[in-house]
């Protein structure tokens, strides 16, 4: 089946054209800027190698979709000739809420609670909808499922998705632990479980580490906990966002710097992290290991330095939590920008964890970087599994997408 896989952003749209019977991806692409000046098209023709760039306007996701469809029919960079050969959409959603722990068919009552979901995810959600709106627009009575990233995680119970604040919360606003990065998390550990050849009693932790980062306990092919929370900025430090802090900070830095709840929010979620701790150096953590590499004579080596060092207590932390909550370990997996490619961050994370079996191939883990396979980084002594796997959402959604339109 050939399903177009769509991300929709605030003001951009990514895109891949998949044939779900061998896996294959025909073309992919990413409408940027748009809704804004100087809004521009990239798509790539995989089976030909060919690329093309180019500015055009698009005042929103339905002109968007209008031009990626244009692109796909082209008879130079496209690979189909007609519209019918796209037989599905997935989409990928941020946020499902309670309302969805699997991928469903779009009808008028799931976009209903979709916008229901606007409030967990405000950046997310309206984007979202405008993407699927432009699909039914430009390609009415195709077929759409939604992915949704929160859905893997509706397996936690009670006691690891309830915060402890009055019940009435929970009940009246949805206040609860959500978790983010599902899809993700869902198809690495569906790799390891493959590796591991059984899906009952394994005991499983996938860390995506990114500019965005969560881990998740992973047992018996099930989530029992994750680390971000009511919204992605719980968990770890990252890129921008300050991750698990004393909730008695956010009062304090309202009265200090005289913030609104909107000014707070954006230090947390925008001016933290990475680029926090640098002093607004950077987010990125190439930058930061170029500063840790330079040495003293870096301005930003030890701030850097810092940095990269609450990360990496943070993330294990995290893996000798879920142990625990867990009753053991099986498998640990590395995925996502910072997880596949900092051999730094990864054995820094392994090191002085042989209390739970691991024992970390360091010469091999140094040079795993921009994998396209998965691999062992972990020697045959370790009692623990290690691999790097590169994680693939789209692929995860056209699967899904391709499973629940046959069955209709």
């Amino acid at each position: 089946m050939n399903v177009l896989v769509v991300n929709a952003g605030s003001s951009s749209l990514k895109y891949q054209l998949f044939d779900t019977n061998t896996e294959t991806v025909f073309a992919k692409g990413i409408c940027e800027r748009i809704g804004i000046d100087g809004s521009a098209i990239e798509h790539k023709q995989l089976v030909k190698g060919l690329v093309t760039s180019e500015t055009r306007p698009m005042k929103n996701h339905a002109q968007a979709m209008s031009l990626v469809v244009e692109k796909l029919l082209d008879k130079e960079y496209g690979c189909i000739s007609s519209m019918d050969e796209i037989e599905a959409v997935g989409h990928r959603v941020v946020h499902g809420g309670a309302y969805f722990s699997e991928s469903v068919l779009l009808t008028d009552d799931v976009l209903a609670k979709l916008r229901l979901c606007h409030d967990f995810a405000p950046l997310h959600t309206p984007a979202h909808i405008q993407g699927i709106e432009g699909c039914l627009a430009v390609m009415p009575g195709k077929p759409q499922v939604l992915v949704f990233d929160t859905a893997f995680h509706q397996t936690m119970k009670p006691e690891a998705y309830m915060y402890a604040l009055p019940y009435e919360l929970y009940r009246d606003y949805g206040v609860r632990r959500y978790g983010a990065h599902g899809t993700s998390h869902r198809f690495v550990a569906g790799e390891m479980l493959k590796i591991l050849g059984k899906t009952e009693g394994t005991r499983i932790v996938t860390c995506h580490i990114g500019n965005g980062s969560s881990i998740s306990a992973v047992k018996d092919g099930k989530v029992m906990d994750t680390s971000m929370g009511f919204t992605p900025l719980a968990g770890v430090e990252m890129g921008t966002r300050c991750g698990d802090i004393d909730p008695a900070i956010v009062p304090f830095m309202m009265e200090k710097l005289n913030l609104t709840p909107a000014g707070v929010s954006d230090l947390m979620n925008k001016k933290s992290g990475f680029l926090g701790v640098t002093s607004g150096y950077s987010s990125d953590s190439r930058d930061l290991q170029k500063a840790i590499a330079d040495g003293p004579s870096n301005p930003h080596h030890e701030q850097a330095k810092l940095a990269i060092s609450i990360l990496k207590l943070q993330l294990k932390k995290y893996i000798g939590a879920y142990a625990a909550e867990m009753n053991g370990l099986d498998a640990i997996v590395f995925t996502a920008g910072i997880g596949e490619n900092s051999t730094t961050l990864r054995e820094a994370v392994l090191t002085d964890l042989d209390f739970l079996g691991v024992d970390v191939d360091k010469e091999l883990n140094a040079k795993i970087t921009r994998q396209s396979n998965n691999v062992k980084i972990s020697t045959d002594a370790s009692k623990v599994a290690v691999y790097v796997i590169p994680t693939n959402e789209e692929l995860l959604i056209a699967r899904d997408t391709a499973a629940i339109v046959s069955a209709i």
